[in-house]
């Protein structure tokens, strides 16, 4: 009896704990201004040089900077209008991409 009650109680705090599944739209800025401009569409050259220099490519969106662990895929998209699909961490801070795609205009 003990055991299924461990378990349960297990199952049910590592289901509550999870992580948030979604879909955000924004833009690949660079981590050093993203901040103040990411969310603006005259900061791509910036994002381009900025990313193309080494800096981390993050997700603009809404008013917050989401960190993005595919930074292969986001940096081929520096500066652009994107759609991202993943799930958020627990803190609200970082996405784990499901996919990045350019957005329509």
């Amino acid at each position: 009896m003990k055991k299924t009650a461990v378990l349960c109680l297990l199952v049910f705090l590592l289901s509550a704990v999870g992580v948030y599944a979604g879909e955000w739209t924004g833009y690949i800025a660079d981590a050093n201004c993203a901040a103040k401009k990411g969310e603006d569409a005259g900061h791509a050259g910036c994002a381009k040089s900025c990313i193309g220099k080494g800096a981390a490519a993050v997700l603009a969106a809404g008013g917050k900077v989401y960190t993005l662990d595919k930074q292969d895929v986001a940096k081929k998209l520096a500066g652009e209008k994107v759609v991202v699909k993943g799930e958020m961490n627990q803190d609200g801070t970082a996405i784990k991409v499901d996919s990045i795609e350019k957005a329509e205009t």
